[in-house]
């Protein structure tokens, strides 16, 4: 764990805000400032998408950023930080961890996953933080050399378990198993599953929709109200 030991050890034990706001979102624009709140609130770490969202963040804050950037294509699976390309855009941006899809092997670019962190080792002398969906994906994203892994993608691929809370199984598979720090990301909406995640072994937690999407946190409030009229 010698590239970016640093960081890592300014995130262990802590809670990362996932500070992300789509196009058709109200703060989009705004994670700056959202940055700053979860620097004040204690948050050890941000994690951010697409070079101007990061730019600005590095401005705002002296936290540790974990960067991507969300291509979507038609017909093209892998969204998260997808290219070799993109990833040098997220570091330039002044990104100090990568993270990118690892749930299938070849990427758009036709590098390998493992060519693609082994180039921004190498090339861009940053981590990789390894979004998986399976227990398999993120054995297979150490061996291609990531430096980290995260549950980010359960639920959300065809290969992963549909649930409404956090896959827990899946973190305790990877703790269990994979020698490397285990970050705890996906449906953490409560303070209480934050604290679970830590207790089993994570090594931080990242939380982003409970925190900084006020649409998401406003209609929970709305759907429990209406629930009892």
């Amino acid at each position: 764990m010698s590239l970016g030991a640093e960081t890592w050890d300014r995130l262990r034990g802590g809670l990362v805000v996932s500070c992300q706001a789509g196009e058709d979102e109200p703060l989009h624009g705004c994670m700056a400032g959202m940055a700053k709140a979860a620097l004040q609130a204690g948050a050890v770490g941000i994690r951010a998408e697409g070079p101007r969202d990061i730019r600005s963040i590095r401005d705002a804050v002296d936290l540790p950023i974990v960067g991507l950037y969300k291509i979507r294509k038609e017909g093209v699976p892998v969204y998260i930080t997808p290219t070799f390309e993109s990833a040098c855009m997220v570091v330039h941006a002044g990104a100090d961890v990568v993270a990118l899809d690892a749930t299938t092997a070849v990427r758009p670019d036709g590098l390998t996953l493992e060519e693609t962190i082994t180039r921004i080792h190498q090339e861009l002398n940053r981590p990789v933080l390894a979004d998986v969906s399976t227990l398999e994906e993120g054995l297979r994203a150490v061996e291609a050399g990531a430096d980290a892994i995260a549950p980010t993608l359960s639920g959300y691929t065809p290969q992963s378990p549909k649930l409404e809370g956090p896959d827990w199984e899946l973190l305790r598979a990877l703790i269990r198993d994979v020698r490397l720090p285990v970050l705890m990301e996906g449906r953490i909406w409560q303070p209480e599953d934050a604290r679970k995640a830590l207790d089993l072994g994570s090594w931080a937690v990242v939380v982003g929709s409970a925190i900084t999407r006020p649409q998401l946190i406003a209609a929970r409030f709305v759907q429990e109200i209406r629930r009892h009229d």
